[in-house]
């Protein structure tokens, strides 16, 4: 693929969203070009191409791409060996536990935002018991379904990312009650591609974003 041809993903660089697109890129070993817009001024080249004003987009010749999971379902079809099951009810399957996955990232982010302890700890309470279902569904050997990365794991890697550095800067970690999800979590982010879907000063840049929040969170 040159240069000319190599897809264009507009990021934001705390978005899990787009740290999915990324982790699929890296994972099919597809050249790509990352450019970093500011949501607070968004610019209006981005307006004028996103329907929902949301990152990530993915700018492949005259055509925008955008929503991650549909994202990442164009790069694997177009890219390498398939990430989801060809049967189509198991595939049905995986594409409903990835759309699960946002589901994660909605009550974590509210995590970050709650400002009264009783909000807190009623969306954590709400976060344990999602976790419960995924415990129950992944398998036992570091990936979400048998021994290979599958989009699934893709979707779930920056929830898992996120709840780790929590875990390591304030010692708070729902994760950690689930055995299976908690390797899964261990073996995902010593995954190449996983390591190297965020800026290098990733944990930095969210971590300051929790405290400028100024939640109950950060107060922990």
């Amino acid at each position: 693929m040159t240069s000319l041809e190599q897809p264009i993903l507009i990021s934001f660089k705390l978005c899990p969203f787009v740290q999915r697109a990324v982790i699929t890129l890296l994972h099919k070993k597809i050249d790509f070009t990352i450019e970093y817009i500011n949501l607070q001024k968004k610019p209006d080249w981005f307006l004028e191409i996103s329907p929902l004003g949301k990152v990530p987009l993915l700018r492949v010749q005259d055509h925008v791409l955008f929503e991650s999971a549909v994202i990442n379902e164009y790069l694997d079809e177009t890219h390498g060996e398939p990430m989801l099951p060809k049967d189509p009810l198991e595939k049905a399957e995986h594409r409903a536990w990835i759309e699960f996955s946002s589901s994660l990232f909605n009550a974590q982010h509210q995590l970050t935002q709650a400002r009264r302890e009783e909000t807190y700890l009623k969306i954590e309470e709400d976060l344990t018991k999602k976790l419960a279902p995924l415990e129950r569904k992944i398998g036992s050997n570091g990936f979400f379904e048998g021994k290979e990365f599958s989009l699934v794991d893709s979707a779930f890697a920056p929830f898992l990312m996120r709840s780790q550095i929590v875990a390591d800067n304030i010692g708070i970690d729902p994760v950690s009650d689930y055995k299976k999800i908690s390797k899964w979590r261990d073996n995902l982010l010593s995954l190449p591609e996983v390591q190297k879907s965020v800026v290098k000063d990733f944990e930095d840049l969210y971590m300051e974003n929790i405290y400028e929040r100024g939640g109950y969170l950060a107060d922990q």
